[in-house]
């Protein structure tokens, strides 16, 4: 947050986040906001159900304000991943957390590469998606990479891998994959040809680094030679360290869009999204437009 104040040229408003003896959370917001247009920066990274807590009270405290409009910014939304029914008697938690912003009072949501692109149809407020790919294409850009295939880890990401093979003007390939659980692979086949190229492996997240680092050894396996990945979230646990550092990953490229601890060991690029959603908040603020944030040299993120 202090990374996009500086961009705009401003300071972080001031305000108490702290905790009761019980756990619950107290916000206090100390200047006066009444009639002012607020944008409450939240990354809902784990414990995700603790920043969103925070977010929600936040919000409520400025509502009681009356403030005149509130952006949720969310770098990283949580839940992402519970989109959908795909068993009997589950949420759709992505969904539940859309209602719970719009009720704790967000009258605009502003994110970053969602894990699915449907979540923007769950709020019935205006969203404003943007993508990290033009900042991983300004650093790609200049590794100058030769001979290079742009990979999805599934078929799901296929969409991203596309616009990334486009701008980098390289093949396109695809790992397909059955999952056995939420941190374990099954098998694994590539669509494509890799054989004596480096690849571009991309997805959106990452946390217990199982697709990452299996997709790594089965394209080391086909005849890859260096191996690269781009994910726009990195969220790891001990696990995914573990994995990583015993990986054929050559290079982990991120963004700060959440933090992570360190990983000594293992190449880990971190590019700052802060002037992007710096941008993106000065641009809504003047009623302007934010296309422009979705294109770069080459193609379109979607």
């Amino acid at each position: 947050m202090k990374a996009i104040a500086e961009y705009l040229g401003t300071e972080a408003g001031k305000c108490t986040v702290s905790a009761f003896p019980d756990g619950e959370t107290f916000v206090k917001i100390h200047e006066n906001v009444r009639g002012e247009d607020v944008f409450v920066v939240q990354s809902t990274y784990p414990p995700a159900n603790h920043h969103f807590m925070e977010m929600f009270i936040m919000m409520d405290a400025l509502r009681r304000a009356s403030v005149s409009r509130i952006t949720a910014v969310l770098p990283f939304f949580g839940y992402a991943r519970q989109d959908r029914k795909d068993q009997p008697r589950v949420p759709i938690t992505a969904k539940l957390l859309a209602n719970l912003l719009v009720a704790a009072g967000a009258h605009r949501i502003l994110t970053m590469d969602l894990h699915a692109q449907q979540i923007q149809g769950f709020f019935d407020i205006p969203v404003d998606h943007l993508y990290a790919a033009p900042v991983m294409y300004e650093y790609l850009k200049k590794r100058e990479l030769k001979n290079l295939v742009v990979v999805s880890p599934d078929v799901g990401g296929l969409k991203m891998a596309y616009a990334y093979a486009q701008v980098l003007d390289s093949d396109l390939a695809i790992v397909a994959k059955r999952r056995r659980s939420a941190s374990e692979i099954e098998w694994m086949t590539v669509i494509g040809e890799i054989r004596d190229k480096d690849v571009l492996i991309v997805d959106d997240l990452t946390e217990t680094a199982g697709t990452l680092t299996a997709a790594a050894e089965k394209l080391k396996n086909e005849g890859a030679k260096k191996i690269f990945a781009c994910v726009s979230h990195v969220i790891l646990n001990d696990l995914g360290i573990k994995r990583l550092r015993e990986s054929y990953i050559d290079e982990l490229i991120s963004t700060d869009t959440v933090p992570r601890p360190e990983v000594e060991g293992f190449q880990v690029t971190t590019l700052s999204v802060a002037p992007l959603l710096g941008e993106a908040i000065k641009r809504i603020h003047n009623n302007s437009s934010v296309t422009s944030l979705f294109e770069f040299t080459g193609g379109r993120t979607s």
